[in-house]
């Protein structure tokens, strides 16, 4: 009786939370198609999904997934993977049957769920709070490193790449070629918050690359203080409505993101930033030390590095960690 109970409490509370997040950029979005959750449903692991009820713009939490009740495995995965979930999700349970339907997984910015973590691994988004114990860590390379020298992970394992791209409007109607372009003041830029996102860091890096302290200086202070640089709070979900919706004209992302917006067929195309000038993030997976479902997370880590889920990273964009030499993400 007391679990039903927790159940409705929990879907009432989602009924008030994460879509208001997301509202300003809402409308303009939602009639290009660009408003998330852009899966249709298909990144929700859970076995029993009951009544289906979902307002966009309203009512929809597109980086929750599954059901945190009976969850024999629950993952903490840094947000710009997401679009790779569902079919890692689909190829992990077909090797482990026992574990179908009972996976939850987050896919919130790096360093929200490491504040989650802190928290006594507690969230509030809006109405509705949730406490659930994580297992895995998905994060950059450097902060499982950190985790594991203060003995909070273990079993770290390097399992992705990922280089930088410019993100603009289809057809690229402001014409920018370059990182330097985005200094501009005729340009609006999206930007991660350095204080949730560490991709931020590698931007910041090619920033340096590309025009020195002076450029880095004029986008993140300048142009924040013009009001012309807008930083995220989600960047993988912000950065392309900003620009689908026209509040922003560019944002550095992850080139696996714009590929994932082209595959779409939402208004967006990417810039290549050349390597001379681009930063490279290396993603890692860690186990909590107080992980509750310990075998299924081993199974878990080994399977980030097996031929299967590199062959899916593959085809979003991603590449394998022993193909870069330099770079990881925070």
């Amino acid at each position: 009786m007391e679990k039903q109970k927790w159940k409705l409490t929990f879907l009432l509370g989602v009924l008030g939370s994460l879509g208001m997040l997301l509202f300003p950029a809402a409308r303009a979005c939602f009639a290009q198609g660009a408003f998330p959750p852009w899966s249709g449903g298909a990144n929700n692991p859970a076995a029993y999904k009951g009544y289906v009820f979902e307002v966009p713009q309203i009512n929809n939490v597109p980086d929750l997934h599954g059901n945190p009740c009976d969850a024999r495995l629950v993952l903490f995965v840094a947000g710009n993977q997401f679009m790779v979930m569902p079919r890692l999700i689909e190829a992990f349970e077909a090797q482990h049957p026992e574990l179908k339907g009972r996976i939850y997984y987050e896919t919130l910015p790096p360093g929200i769920l490491l504040r989650q973590m802190e928290n006594r691994n507690t969230l509030t988004l809006g109405n509705l709070t949730l406490m659930v114990q994580p297992d895995v860590y998905e994060a950059g390379a450097r902060r499982l490193a950190e985790l594991a020298a203060q003995g909070k992970v273990r079993t770290v394992v390097r399992y992705a790449s990922n280089d930088l791209a410019i993100m603009v409007r289809k057809g690229n109607p402001k014409h920018i070629r370059s990182l330097r372009d985005l200094g501009r003041p005729d340009v609006r830029v999206s930007m991660p918050n350095p204080e949730w996102e560490g991709v931020a860091r590698l931007i910041e890096q090619s920033f340096r690359k590309a025009g020195g302290e002076s450029l880095v200086n004029e986008i993140m202070v300048e142009k924040r203080r013009q009001g012309t640089t807008f930083l995220t709070h989600i960047h993988h979900r912000q950065t392309p409505m900003r620009i689908a919706e026209g509040t922003s004209d560019a944002g550095v992302t992850w080139q696996s993101e714009v590929k994932f917006q082209e595959r779409l067929g939402n208004p967006i195309e990417g810039v290549r930033i050349p390597a001379e000038y681009n930063t490279t993030g290396i993603y890692a997976a860690g186990i909590l030390t107080d992980a509750p479902h310990r075998e299924a997370a081993e199974e878990w880590v080994k399977f980030l590095s097996s031929k299967t889920a590199q062959a899916i990273y593959h085809s979003f964009g991603f590449g394998s960690p022993e193909q870069k030499q330099s770079g990881d993400e925070n």
